[in-house]
Order: structure tokens, then sequence, then C-alpha cells
């Protein structure tokens, strides 16, 4: 790959298999559920989101 110009790259992400990770997204999750303006969000993803059949 570098002989065609390319070099490696090392991108640090969480990890989502790891049990901190997953208590967070669901103390997060949490969260936005009992948030007054679940409803406001909710409508913003899916105004933003495409669904399969529109591709």
């Amino acid at each position: 790959m570098r002989a065609r110009g390319l070099r490696p790259v090392q991108i640090w992400v969480p990890d989502v298999r790891s049990e901190r990770f997953v208590q967070e997204a669901h103390r997060q999750a949490r969260l936005v559920a009992r948030s007054d303006q679940q409803s406001d969000d909710q409508q913003f993803v899916e105004a933003v989101t495409l669904s399969w059949d529109e591709e």
C-alpha cells in the first residue's frame, strides 16, 4: 500500500464491547428518554434520517 502512496493511520475509538461503555451508553439513553425534549429530539432524528427504501 505504501508503494501506492498510502500510509497507515492509527485511530483510537471507544471499545463498545467494554462493560464501562455499555453502562455509560445505557445511562445516557435513560437521560434522553426522561428528557422533557424527548419528542423534539426524536422528531429531529426522524427528519434527518433516510429510510433504507429511499436510497
